[in-house]
């Protein structure tokens, strides 16, 4: 419960970690995940990636995925490189050797460009990596056949940086609206939602994490229609799932719908009904936000 929007937003910002217990069986869970890999096969560098790495996960860990990076020798990539199955090839040996270990796991399966661990409480996800000439690393797409660049490394320097830029108010208020997306069907992906803070946000100062929300979500109307590109300088544009008019506009409406309850919000709160900005703010939110009272 919250007696101001601001307590209410502390709050929510509360709601929104993993608990110091479950990152712990995170930690132990894929040091164990890497060990398995390190044990059969020649990795150079293994190391976390995704939401996890960039500290831009939101609970439940029920419902998340952890990302883990092995980077292998380069005899694997010419062993797979357009023979023995070429990248879906690749994966097959990493979920090979993984259910050499966890033979009591059910769910292992090749999930595009990753193999996917389905465990009880959290699925993680193993993507098997080389390192690139000129920079970053190749990674296999089993869908496609055909190789990706990458470097999650500089992602996590990239939301890191800018972080602290905004007094370490940005990686919060990403989380804020990765809880919006999700209480709203996860229409977005997660790394487009990031993408589009980053630049929505550059250079403009977080006062409140209430204003920076209205901010986004304003100001996501209009980039929401736009191209996104990678900021670690790979690949096309992040929101090229969004791939037919149709679509984008259904992307639009959901900016724009949670763009005047913010507004709505925000004026409950500057006229003194804080009870009706809570209210509004917790149709944004779902069960993140707190009630009034």
């Amino acid at each position: 419960m919250a007696t101001t929007v601001k307590q209410a937003f502390l709050e929510l910002k509360q709601r929104l970690e993993i608990s110091d217990l479950q990152a712990e069986t995170v930690s132990t869970r894929q040091t164990n995940v890497r060990k398995a890999v390190e044990n059969k096969l020649i990795v150079l560098d293994s190391f976390l990636t995704g939401s996890y790495s960039r500290n831009t996960m939101i609970a439940p860990l029920s419902e998340a995925d952890i990302d883990i990076f092995v980077v292998l020798d380069a005899k694997y990539y010419y062993n797979y490189n357009g023979q023995n199955g070429g990248q879906a090839g690749l994966l097959d040996l990493l979920k090979r050797t993984l259910k050499e270990t966890y033979t009591r796991t059910p769910d292992i399966s090749r999930n595009g460009q990753a193999v996917t661990i389905q465990f009880e409480d959290f699925i993680v996800d193993v993507v098997p990596a080389f390192h690139r000439q000129g920079g970053g690393y190749l990674i296999a797409d089993s869908v496609k056949q055909q190789w990706i660049a990458t470097d999650p490394k500089k992602h996590v320097l990239i939301v890191t940086e800018a972080n602290k830029q905004h007094n370490n108010d940005l990686v919060p208020l990403i989380k804020m609206i990765k809880g919006w997306n999700k209480n709203n069907g996860k229409y977005f992906r997660s790394f487009h939602l990031e993408v589009l803070t980053l630049e929505i946000l550059n250079n403009v100062e977080i006062s409140s994490y209430s204003s920076g929300m209205r901010y986004f979500l304003d100001k996501g109307r209009t980039q929401i229609t736009k191209q996104n590109y990678d900021p670690a300088g790979y690949g096309g544009d992040i929101g090229s799932y969004l791939d037919t008019g149709e679509k984008v506009d259904e992307a639009v409406s959901k900016f724009d719908d949670a763009y005047y309850i913010a507004l709505k919000a925000e004026s409950y709160e500057q006229n003194g009904y804080t009870s009706q900005a809570i209210a509004e703010w917790k149709k944004l939110f779902g069960g993140y936000f707190p009630v009034y009272g």
